[in-house]
């Protein structure tokens, strides 16, 4: 059996991981998915890249090199169109993001060394930028698989609309604003299997899945 570790500290994303993982048991046969805590690595894995493809290779090469283990990482954006698809790449720091970042995508160095934001900074920060604007948004994940020293990656979106206020508890990141198209509840308000079923990381993990039952 082949172990691959899955490079992020995030909890939320290793549990959503975990559980589409645990739908397929043909799968578990072969392949055994393992967390960063079975490596005994808590520290902060650089994520510098200006796009979901870059940061997702950049942490599974970290993880590959620094253990020689076979890995895989993933990047995640919210892009919103009438903002210039920001935040993008810069989900997860959003709210350090200089005044014009809507405007013209520019990044401070400054902006990059600050601590990370939390999300509900970066949700009042969208929710005030898209006053009369056009709510329309993607999720965007790309997963970068480290497996025999070669470099795959698998991609999954998923459209939608950014909800005016906040709604459920369910989730992390920008859940409790992001309705999908066809629903009437937000991402939090949906069960973990649910979101899984229709969402952008869920639909990259199952490429990944096809790829593995093939090998």
């Amino acid at each position: 059996m082949k172990t691959l570790y899955l490079a992020t500290h995030n909890r939320h994303k290793k549990e959503e991981i975990q559980n589409i993982f645990q739908n397929h048991p043909i799968l578990s046969e072969h392949f055994r998915i393992e967390g960063l805590d079975a490596l005994d690595f808590h520290e902060e894995i650089p994520e510098t890249a200006d796009t979901l493809e870059g940061n997702a290779l950049q942490k599974a090469q970290y993880i590959h090199q620094k253990f020689n283990v076979d890995c895989f990482a993933d990047d995640t954006g919210l892009e919103v169109p009438s903002i210039g698809n920001r935040p993008g790449v810069f989900s997860a720091r959003y709210a350090n993001m200089p005044d014009c970042f809507e405007e013209n995508g520019f990044v401070s160095e400054e902006s990059l060394q600050m601590p990370d934001p939390t999300f509900d900074q970066n949700i009042d920060r969208l929710l005030f930028k898209l006053q009369n604007k056009p709510r329309q948004a993607r999720f965007r994940s790309v997963i970068c698989l480290i497996l025999n020293e070669e470099a795959y990656y698998f991609e999954g979106s998923v459209n939608g609309t950014i909800l005016p206020e906040r709604q459920g508890g369910q989730g992390f990141g920008y859940d409790p604003i992001f309705q999908p198209d066809g629903f009437d509840k937000s991402f939090a308000e949906l069960s973990l299997d649910e979101k899984n079923a229709i969402s952008h990381r869920g639909k990259a993990v199952e490429a990944l899945i096809s790829f593995l039952e093939k090998q």
